[in-house]
């Protein structure tokens, strides 16, 4: 698969819509004349002398606490070099997002037109006022030392720079685990380093701090060995000069029991990895490419233990483990510093949560059924929900240890208990389900290849490695529009139904066809007719095994695509009645609803097998489903067909299944309204967490309480889901936006995946 990024991609990407990836939003209502009062003029005077009277109680009527800069000058982005500041802001609206995706931390941008050491620290310093946090960001060497010491001295809020700190500290910790696995004592090993930056200097120092022995370190720059014998050290490499020399990288690393590498792609040879000591480690860092592949690693050396920056393979040393939860506990006890303890603290959090099992959302991720610790997972995955909880929290009590907090956190359950309600998880499912997608990729069948937004996705699911796309239509048209929009589906497969060469799949698929249909008036003729059209061809290469899903709909009625798939697919076996499911993914986590786009007045039974067919449908997806049978009444607060319909069908529910967390006849509001619930229906088994699955009484309720949710509240949505299918059928709707359709076919990937 092609994973690369189309250069189009990227600039539709950062310019679409609000040009960027960050924006400013009002925490506060603004909707009348005495909020704008309180907002602004007069009221706002009332905080500024509290302010005034005690500074530290910005931290209380602004939004200093949770603020943090990402400042640059542009001189080392990512594998560009120096750009400049201009051309390094996107790099850093980037981190400002992942600052706010992984811990709810808010981030201005700050790039500085300036090169000189004395200037940039002073921008910084005079800005101290506005942030809780300044994290360094893509400073060249060796300015970037000199600029994160002389602010951390000079500054009373914590200054991380994530270059030389961030891969530091989550190499540490795969590190540590590694020795765990293999037995070994940090005080007894020695280290070989290629590289000598920023990153290779702070990894070696922390390394150091934790044990290894600095006279059996071997750092290599660009000129060699450093050793007490050179002459042409400055102060920053002379400290890990040693008095035993190397004449070369290959010489130092026979007998060595880790290679860190933060340097240059190819550099280590399969020989170089058979040199080391038993059982070594091997941490290859260079991006995009390591110092050594992994494969040639793992085949040259079996007993190797190795991480690399990739995530296409195990081990993925990633910043963005640690940055985002460092500061989040910094920030919440008003730190003045990141110091060591504090880094040393994230090191043994991130190394012990490996150790722990992990949560089924993880393994869903990975298509794994337990991924356990072991030289393949040394490190936890970036998706793991527990990092906050863990990270945070640890960084918190050494800031607290070390007496650099301004505040004091007594109740530690309650603190992780905010952390874990500060993030939704509006975007978790669909991360899941994309990575699920990824390990194993289907053939996927577009019946609507003749419009752009279909190929568009076509492209992209094919870049990402989400699925083999076969482009069905004629073949002139897509590929005109293929050369038109400068897309790469070359090695794609168009399959046209009326083409000649298909003559024989049409024979094939009407015959069967007829067989599936003649007893429902289908004649011969009128088959081999129909199947001419793309709903019913591409139904019949999934059927016929030619393909493992198909999506359908984006031109054409629901009706319309959904019938050919139910004469050809057809229903599972023990479902009497398909549903259509949408997620909606919301900042309090994804609401599933469901009947929305197939039964226009489902019966008690027809809505008892919807329920159970979407908490099946939700629990492959690790979430346990918490179910509402939503109509106008409250447990038998008024009468009427709907509310006497829903009240049935949760009694079978409840006593067809006795473990599933179900509850009707409800309002909407009260399935989620917790306090009410607890104050008017205690016996409730939404009492403790509310819903995240709704069931509806009939078409109308549940297609107008969707589009409108969807509309006025900007949700992103994943669906429909076409539910008990025999095999993976989705009709998009109409006017489904590039991501709507990329979403469904990893949704069709993975159910593609669990029928196989």
């Amino acid at each position: 698969m092609n994973k690369k990024i189309r250069k189009e991609d990227a600039l539709y990407y950062h310019s679409k819509g609000r040009p960027g990836k960050i924006q400013v939003l009002p925490t506060k209502e603004t909707n009348t004349q005495r909020d704008l009062s309180l907002a602004y003029s007069p009221g706002v005077a009332e905080p500024c002398l509290e302010i005034a009277e005690n500074v530290e109680n910005a931290y209380l009527y602004t939004a200093k606490g949770n603020l943090v800069a990402v400042i640059s000058n542009g001189t080392a982005v990512l594998g560009l070099g120096d750009i400049g500041p201009e051309a390094g802001k996107p790099v850093m609206e980037g981190k400002g997002l992942l600052f706010k995706i992984y811990s709810d931390i808010d981030v201005f941008d700050l790039e500085l037109n300036t090169k000189d050491v004395d200037e940039f620290v002073r921008t910084v310093k005079i800005l101290e006022p506005t942030f809780g946090g300044v994290n360094l960001e893509d400073i060249k060497a060796p300015e970037c030392f000199e600029i994160e010491a002389r602010l951390k001295k000079e500054l009373s809020i914590p200054v991380m720079h994530d270059d030389q700190h961030g891969t530091a500290i989550i190499s540490a910790a795969a590190m540590l685990n590694a020795l765990v696995l293999v037995k070994k004592d940090i005080k007894d090993i020695r280290v070989v380093v290629s590289g000598a930056g920023a990153s290779a200097v702070s990894c070696t120092k922390l390394y150091m701090s934790l044990g290894v022995d600095p006279q059996k370190v071997a750092m290599f720059d660009t000129k060699g060995h450093i050793h007490n014998g050179r002459t042409d050290l400055n102060d920053m490499k002379r400290q890990f000069a040693t008095d035993q020399a190397y004449a070369s990288l290959e010489e130092a690393m026979v007998g060595a029991d880790i290679f860190l590498g933060l340097s240059t792609a190819d550099i280590v040879s399969r020989e170089m990895v058979k040199s080391m000591a038993k059982d070594p480690i091997v941490l290859a860092m260079a991006n995009p490419n390591p110092e050594i592949p992994y494969p040639d690693a793992v085949e040259a050396r079996a007993d190797v233990i190795m991480a690399t920056g990739r995530s296409d393979y195990p081990n993925q040393v990633n910043n963005v483990l640690g940055f985002p939860y460092i500061f989040r506990g910094a920030l919440d006890v008003r730190a003045t510093e990141i110091n060591e303890e504090m880094k040393l603290a994230a090191v043994f959090a991130l190394a012990e949560l490996a150790q722990k099992p992990v949560p089924d959302i993880v393994n869903l991720a990975y298509n794994e059924t337990n991924i356990v610790f072991g030289k393949n997972y040394i490190i936890p995955k970036p998706v793991d929900p527990r990092l906050l909880t863990t990270v945070a929290p640890a960084v918190a009590k050494a800031a607290i240890a070390t007496g650099v907090a301004r505040k004091i956190i007594t109740d530690w359950e309650a603190y992780e208990q905010e952390l874990s309600t500060r993030l939704g998880r509006n975007e978790q499912l669909t991360k899941v389900i994309l990575n699920k997608a990824k390990l194993a990729p289907k053939r996927v069948v577009f019946a609507d290849a003749e419009n752009l937004q279909v190929l568009k996705a076509a492209q992209q699911v094919r870049d990402e490695g989400i699925a083999y796309p076969i482009l069905l239509g004629n073949r002139d048209t897509i590929q005109s529009l293929i050369r038109e929009s400068n897309l790469d589906l070359g090695d794609v497969a168009i399959v046209d139904p009326r083409a000649e060469e298909n003559e024989a799949m049409i024979e094939l698929y009407a015959s069967k066809l007829y067989e599936k249909r003649k007893r429902k008036g289908l004649t011969p003729i009128e088959a081999r007719r129909t199947v001419y059209f793309k709903s019913y061809f591409g139904s019949m290469m999934v059927d016929n095994g030619e393909a493992d899903a198909f999506i359908s709909g984006l031109t054409r009625t629901y009706p319309d695509t959904i019938r050919p798939a139910l004469h050809v697919i057809g229903k599972q076996d023990d479902v009497n009645k398909v549903a259509g499911m949408y997620i909606l993914l919301t900042p309090k986590g994804p609401l599933f609803f469901s009947d929305t786009t197939v039964n226009l007045d489902p019966t008690v039974e027809e809505i008892v097998e919807i329920t159970e067919l979407t908490a099946r449908t939700i629990e492959r997806f690790n979430i346990q489903p918490r179910i509402a049978l939503v109509t106008y009444a409250n447990y038998g607060s008024a009468d009427g067909k709907d509310a006497e319909k829903m009240r049935q069908a949760t009694l079978i529910l409840k006593r067809r299944n006795p473990g599933m967390i179900v509850e009707g006849e409800m309002q909407a509001h009260l399935a989620f309204n917790t306090e009410l619930l607890k104050q008017n229906h205690p016996f409730s088994d939404l009492v403790e967490g509310g819903a995240n699955t709704l069931i509806f009484p009939n078409l109308s309720a549940s297609n107008i309480a969707y589009n409108l949710l969807k509309q006025v509240a900007e949700l992103e949505t994943v669906g429909p889901i076409l539910l008990g299918m025999k095999k993976p059928v989705h009709v998009l709707q109409l006017g489904s936006s590039v991501r709507e359709i990329v979403n469904m076919v990893a949704i069709a990937v993975v159910e593609a995946q669990l029928k196989g």
